[in-house]
């Protein structure tokens, strides 16, 4: 990277749910929104489909993931570390 450059790509953390494709696993990922009239916290859950290129990650591994270019129609992240093993 040259210098002055930074790099502003997202970062998520999230559980894997699925791992049943080649090179890609399935990563739910949970965040807290307050509610704009109530001011309740609410749950939020979003899947993402992450590149694993080693097929290294299993179902309940919690894992961070980031932004990177397409790697297919819905792969737009890929697995940055683990971070807890499920095992």
């Amino acid at each position: 990277m040259e210098p002055g450059v930074t790099d502003n790509r997202k970062i998520r953390q999230g559980v894997v749910v699925g791992d049943k494709m080649d090179k890609t696993v399935t990563v739910q990922v949970e965040r807290l929104v307050r509610h704009p009239r109530y001011k309740k916290f609410i749950r939020q859950r979003k899947k993402y489909k992450v590149h694993d290129p080693s097929n290294e990650c299993g179902v309940g591994d919690v894992v961070s993931i980031s932004e990177t270019r397409p790697l297919s129609r819905d792969k737009r992240w890929r697995v940055r570390r683990f971070l807890k093993s499920a095992t």
